[in-house]
């Protein structure tokens, strides 16, 4: 078994963190890291992540995700927020940094540009964000399994109050908008009833067709 497959199935979505532990500052720079170099749609990166630790900040936010402890027992909090909308200025901005990382432009990679500039602007500004937000989850994944690897526990979380949140993080003035959360730390020594229930996934003849 693969050192990842084993961190995979060692993770769970932790109910209970030990509010004395601290995940180290390198763990969640990998773990960003990672969201960071996550595959995203023409490579338009139309996602943020904020990395919440001030207290007052997580209390509050706390109270607009359900009260759930892990939000303030947790060490770090780490919200994805995507685009909320694709616009010329964004579009042209990951276009003009990959020609210079890059050192050339492309007659391809231009004409392409040109399909988004004609395309992407222009649809409706919630299709646009939707469009995003999948992209983020792509990141969010990519975060998970590097907290897995990193032997840290992480719950990921969709319930919270997002219109709040944004309110909260002033994201509606960067043009952002919430979409999930993953709280970071380690799990407590009691308390949990999760911890030690076996992990339950949908067998592999059941999950996995093959097209040959």
């Amino acid at each position: 078994m693969s050192a990842l497959i084993e961190k995979l199935n060692w993770r769970y979505a932790t109910k209970k963190m030990d509010p004395t532990k601290v995940v180290s500052e390198d763990k969640v720079e990998r773990i960003v890291e990672a969201a960071r170099l996550a595959p995203t749609s023409s490579g338009l990166q139309p996602f943020e992540v904020f990395v919440v630790t001030n207290k007052d900040v997580l209390a509050r936010i706390q109270e607009i995700a359900w009260n759930q402890a892990q939000v303030t027992e947790g060490s770090h909090l780490l919200v994805f927020a995507a685009w909320d909308n694709y616009t010329p200025e964004r579009i042209n901005h990951m276009f003009d940094l990959v020609n210079e990382e890059r050192g050339f432009t492309n007659e391809g990679w231009e004409n392409y540009r040109q399909m988004l500039l004609n395309n992407y602007p222009q649809r409706d500004a919630q299709v646009n964000f939707e469009h995003a937000a999948r992209q983020a989850y792509i990141g969010f994944g990519m975060s998970v399994a590097a907290a897995a690897f990193e032997g840290v526990d992480a719950t990921p979380m969709e319930g919270f109050d997002p219109v709040k949140l944004d309110e909260i993080l002033g994201l509606k003035e960067k043009g952002l908008r919430s979409v999930t959360i993953l709280p970071l730390g380690y799990r407590a020594a009691e308390g949990d009833w999760l911890v030690n229930l076996k992990k339950v996934r949908r067998p592999k003849d059941q999950f996995v067709s093959v097209v040959a």
